[in-house]
């Protein structure tokens, strides 16, 4: 009899709960990208977004590794995880240098970067149900 490795109920909900913050997150820093045009409390916004965009993608590598490692899930999302953490990082950097020709492209990229993987989350299957057939 062979043994099928699954994951946990909790592993791909916290996966799919930090995948989500992450995009709300980023979400947010565009909306106050515009105020910070356009009001004395925009940079304000932006800078506590931020704080809280990049904890969230802390929080997804987390969560990618504990569905991984104890869960038996896929190690793949860790790389989607780190790498969205390195771009996070290089987004804080250019952030705080002032240069919005590179900060601004890059927060889009990440947007949708952050929108496909929640896509992927979020229609994956269980581990171990087998797809309907047509």
């Amino acid at each position: 009899m062979a043994m099928q490795t699954t994951t946990g109920r909790s592993g791909p909900t916290f996966v799919r709960t930090a995948i989500a913050l992450q995009t709300a997150a980023v979400f947010f820093q565009a909306a106050t990208a515009g105020l910070l045009l356009a009001t004395s409390y925009g940079e304000l916004l932006h800078g506590v977004g931020a704080r809280v965009m990049y904890g969230a993608s802390m929080l997804y590598v987390l969560a990618a590794v504990l569905a991984w490692k104890p869960g038996g899930g896929l190690a793949r999302p860790i790389l989607y995880a780190c790498g969205f953490l390195v771009l996070a990082s290089v987004q804080v950097v250019l952030g705080i240098a002032r240069v919005p020709s590179a900060h601004v492209p890059l927060g889009v990229l990440m947007f949708g970067l952050s929108l496909l993987d929640l896509g992927r989350v979020v229609t994956d299957r269980p581990a171990g149900r087998a797809a309907p057939r047509p």
